[in-house]
Formats: structure tokens, C-alpha cells, sequence
């Protein structure tokens, strides 16, 4: 184990690239103990759900996607691999198309573990599917480190509905690698929502690996007190006449901090690319603070790429209209906090996905305000 240990990648520091405004140097990885999480699986008629050390024997074939996705040499990445294989292989095949969503729940409730989580799902083409995941605690006193990869293969004029949310213990760190690849004509649409964890770096990269694929990414977080929210989002175009489009809000309050780095990347030869990202914070307090940092890296001159980041605190003027037509401060500033966030939840179709997150970011708001 030792050996093993030595082996693996260090560690980044503020001076690695991308991790400038987030400090996991008090972080001691040694000093959690490795333990599996017992997962509650629902759904999945049609296609194949199975805890990835079973499917490890019955279906080596699809196994073996696992982990092509990411890069092995992350330190995350590999730390995950060195540890247990304990995780779910979510397999539809070719035409397929669920009726039911398959829903996941992770529990991270032990002081002192070490949970490495893996996530494999595989469309074949045509398949259509909707997969929830969710991570939580018990309560906020679990001091915990989730260490998740996330792999997302879309096939051919496949459609896969991802909703990945966390409401770890705000004493957990989170560590999330996340890549989906989208071949020809499929289409991905993906919604995170974080809540918990004390501190970590949630990474969710986006490749449309085949033309006409596309892809529409809405996250959201809130923060409170003492809590630091990281997210690293990448759209990788790859092919020409592909399409992204990615949104976050994030609400923080006081002594709340976070950043969201975006990157548009465009492979050369991926002419006709129209992608677009956003990310706008709300401050519901001085003491509150956010970074947002968007990147655009063309390699291709035939593209439609724009970007837009903002970060402002509740509107004064708004509130001054609400509270002079009777309402308390408390119910004036929850409505425009709820208009703010009206947006995020109107890019989700609806049904069953967007009321769960509406109710979801409602419960959070109460519990921050």
C-alpha cells in the first residue's frame, strides 16, 4: 500500500493551474479510511444496472469503458482507482427507451471515510434514458471525503437526461470528475445542484465527439456560512455542426464563498460550433464573495462562441418596491431570490426533474436565509 501510495499523483496547490482559489492543503487523504458506500437503486427496466464489481464478471465488455473517459493520471482520478471499485454500470441498449427514471442515492454518513465512487453509464444508439443521482448525509456533522468519477458515453442519436445533486455534510470535502462524450446527432442534458461540502472542486467536462451532437448543461448552488463551492466546467467541441449551451446561478450567503471557472474549448476542424456559457452569483451579503471566471480557446473560424459572467448582490431598489407594498423584508428578499433562480429551473423540461430541483433549491433557501 505504501508503495501504491507513493505512486500516486500529488496533490494540487494553489499554484496548479485552476486551483488558485481553492486551499485543500489542510486536507489529509491518509487519515480517512476507505469504505464502500451501500447505494439505493431504483428503476431500470430495460436496461442494465448493476454494482460495478458484479458487472466486472458478467459484462467485462462494457467494464472496460470505464475509466476511458477521464484521465488515469489525474490525482483524484487515480486516488479513485486505487481505491475500492465500489460503484454502478448503467447500461441501455440500442432503441431503448425507458419509461421510468433510474435514481441513485449515495449515502456519505461515516465520520472518517474515504469514498470512491464510480458512475458508468452507457447509451447505445437511439437509447433514450434519465438517470438521478443524488449524494447526501444524514446531517451536517460528518466529517467525510467523497471522491467521485463520473463517466457519461452517449451514443449514436442517443438522449441521456443526467441530474447529478449533493447535500453532503458541510464538514465533507468533495472531490467530482465528471467527463460525458457525445457522439453523432446525441444529445445530452445535464443539471448538478450543490449544496453541501465544506470545500472540494466538483469538475464537469462536456465532449461532442460526433457532428450534430449537442449539449445543455444548468447548474446551481447556495451556499452558507463557512462553505466553499468549487466548479470547473468544460464544453470540448470536437466535431463540426455541434451545439452547447451551459448556465449557472449560484446564491451564497454570508461567509459563503465560491468560483466557477468555464472554458469553451474548439478542436480545429469543429467549424459551424454555436456554444454559449454563463454564470451569474447572487451576494446576500457583504460577507459573501464569488468568483467567475469564463474562457473561450478557438482553434476554428467558421464558430458562434459568446460568454457571460456577473456577480451582484440583492437588488436595493427591488426590495424597496416590495417592502413599500407591504411585504416584510424576510418575504421580499426569498421572492427576488426566487425570481433570480426562475431562470435556472425554466431551462429544465417539465415534469418530474423540475419540480424535484424547484422544491430542492426552495428547501436550500430556507435553510440559508
Amino acid at each position: 500500500m505504501a508503495e501504491q501510495a507513493l505512486a500516486l499523483p500529488p496533490l494540487p496547490d494553489q499554484k496548479t493551474k485552476g486551483w488558485e482559489f481553492t486551499d485543500i492543503s489542510a486536507l489529509d487523504f491518509d487519515a480517512y479510511e476507505a469504505t464502500e458506500a451501500v447505494p439505493v437503486i431504483a428503476g431500470g427496466a430495460g436496461a442494465t444496472v448493476l454494482d460495478l464489481a458484479e458487472a466486472a464478471d458478467s459484462h467485462p465488455d462494457l467494464v472496460g469503458t470505464l475509466g476511458t473517459l477521464v484521465p488515469s493520471d489525474d490525482p483524484f482520478v487515480a486516488r479513485n482507482e486505487a481505491g475500492s471499485r465500489n460503484g454502478v454500470l448503467i447500461h441501455v441498449p440500442a432503441g431503448v427507451t425507458l419509461s421510468e427514471p433510474i435514481q441513485i442515492e449515495v449515502p456519505v454518513g461515516t465520520a472518517g471515510a474515504a469514498i470512491n465512487w464510480r458512475t458508468l453509464i452507457v447509451l447505445e444508439e437511439g437509447a433514450e434514458a434519465e438517470v438521478w443521482e443524488h449524494w447526501s448525509s444524514p446531517d451536517d456533522e460528518v466529517d467525510a471525503v467523497l471522491n467521485s468519477v463520473v463517466e457519461l458515453a452517449v451514443g449514436q442519436a442517443a438522449t441521456l437526461r443526467y441530474v447529478n445533486t449533493q447535500d453532503i455534510s458541510e464538514k465533507s470535502w468533495i472531490f467530482a470528475t465528471q467527463r460525458a462524450e457525445v457522439e453523432r446527432d446525441g444529445r445530452l442534458d445535464w443539471a448538478a445542484l450543490g449544496f453541501g461540502s465544506a470545500r472540494g472542486k466538483v469538475r464537469m467536462e462536456t465532449k461532442l465527439a460526433g457532428p450534430g451532437s449537442e449539449a445543455r448543461v444548468t447548474g446551481g448552488y447556495a451556499g452558507g456560512a463557512g462553505q466553499h463551492l468549487d466548479f470547473d466546467t468544460l464544453q470540448e467541441h470536437a466535431a463540426p455542426n455541434t451545439n452547447s449551451d451551459l448556465a449557472f446561478r449560484g446564491v451564497l450567503a454570508a461567509g459563503a464563498t465560491a468560483v466557477w471557472r468555464g472554458m469553451i474549448k474548439v478542436d480545429p476542424g469543429a467549424q459551424q460550433t454555436d456554444a454559449f456559457q454563463e454564470s451569474r452569483n447572487l451576494l446576500l451579503s457583504p460577507e459573501a464573495h464569488a468568483d467567475a471566471i469564463p474562457g473561450l480557446e478557438i482553434l476554428a473560424d467558421d464558430v458562434r462562441c459568446t460568454h457571460a459572467a456577473a456577480i451582484a448582490q440583492v437588488d436595493k431598489d427591488q426590495l424597496f418596491y416590495l417592502t413599500s407594498r407591504g411585504l416584510d423584508d424576510e418575504t421580499a428578499k426569498a421572492l427576488i431570490i426566487e425570481g433570480f433562480l426562475e431562470s435556472l429551473v425554466e431551462r429544465l423540461a417539465e415534469g418530474p426533474v423540475r419540480d424535484s430541483i424547484s422544491e430542492a433549491l426552495e428547501t436550500r433557501l430556507a435553510e440559508i436565509l
